[in-house]
């Protein structure tokens, strides 16, 4: 059967101190946990009961068996997590101080095996057949992953759902003035695209939400989500209207995984059929729901959890820090 959510691209160990308010030189202990933004959001898509895969690979060593392992766990199908000779699978460490810095080390070099993915390798039934194919902006940032993904959209044909995280990491880029080009290109095949002001700037050259979302429509995408964080998240599709969703309060503990959450959160409703406001209102709280927990993906909320919190955030006075 069809996969509900297929995702394609970065994958890798995130490693967090234990300790919040110092930086990893006074670090003393760290948890492991799942990272990589298309996988944590397959992740949370399985969560809400979703039949969820990733196209991704791993280094051959130990810590590509813990991704298979804690995907299996996650009830994330596997199939398609490839090997891949060129590096060990990567790692990523980040710094805790809330409420609003997080600064991430990214070890993927020379080339992360997720980004060794070939066009020749891909499933394109399941591609084609996926009810929500998610792609990112790395993914584009070097070949032969650019060609692989490309080839993924244009063989799904906007078929289903196809949504393009524009997910701007300009270190992964070593061309980044070829960015706004290849967003161009993937912007033609999809019908969903999310992200924030500077990730719309790049793929755009739009920074001001409306005009951002505007841009995107015109682009080519049916639903434009841009994330505005503490003034909440706006959303306009192809007729020009416009919904705009307030902030949920959170204390922020580690906000890195919250775009993720929200990712995975509005493939639920998008495949659930909601309206538009609907879907970003239950997103953007999922995302508040995660950025007051230290990990990624082992973080992501059941639906009842995030029903939860829409409940709370309706009834509460404005409080805390807004995610």
């Amino acid at each position: 059967m069809p996969f509900e959510v297929l995702t394609i691209g970065r994958v890798g160990v995130d490693v967090y101190p234990l300790q919040t308010g110092v930086g990893l030189a006074e670090v003393t202990s760290f948890g492991k946990y799942l990272g990589g933004s298309p996988t944590n959001v397959a992740v949370a898509a399985a969560r809400y009961g979703h039949t969820a895969a990733v196209i991704t690979k791993t280094g051959r060593d130990p810590f590509g068996d813990f991704v298979r392992t804690a995907l299996d766990g996650y009830g994330v199908d596997t199939g398609f997590v490839g090997t891949s000779d060129i590096a060990p699978t990567p790692v990523t460490f980040c710094e805790i101080f809330p409420p609003d810095d997080f600064p991430l080390y990214f070890y993927r070099r020379p080339k992360a095996p997720d980004l060794d993915i070939r066009p020749g390798e891909l499933d394109l039934d399941a591609v084609r057949g996926a009810r929500v194919f998610w792609m990112t902006g790395t993914g584009l940032s070097e070949e032969p992953s650019r060609s692989a993904t490309l080839a993924a959209l244009e063989h799904r044909a906007r078929a289903g759902i196809t949504v393009f995280d524009l997910d701007w990491r300009p270190m992964f880029w070593h061309a980044p003035d070829r960015a706004r080009a290849c967003y161009a290109t993937a912007l033609r095949h999809t019908t969903v695209a999310v992200g924030n002001s500077e990730e719309c700037e790049v793929a755009t050259g739009e920074r001001e939400p409306y005009a951002a979302a505007q841009a995107l429509l015109a682009a080519g995408v049916e639903l434009a989500v841009v994330k505005q964080g503490p003034k909440g998240v706006l959303a306009m599709d192809r007729g020009g209207r416009a919904v705009e969703v307030a902030p949920v309060a959170v204390e922020v503990v580690n906000g890195l995984g919250a775009g993720d959450a929200f990712g995975g959160a509005l493939c639920h409703g998008l495949l659930s059929g909601w309206d538009t406001r609907r879907t970003i209102a239950f997103a953007n709280a999922a995302g508040a729901i995660v950025a007051g927990r230290l990990a990624c993906a082992e973080a992501m909320p059941a639906a009842a959890e995030v029903e939860a919190k829409l409940r709370e955030a309706a009834l509460a006075p404005t409080t805390g820090r807004k995610a």
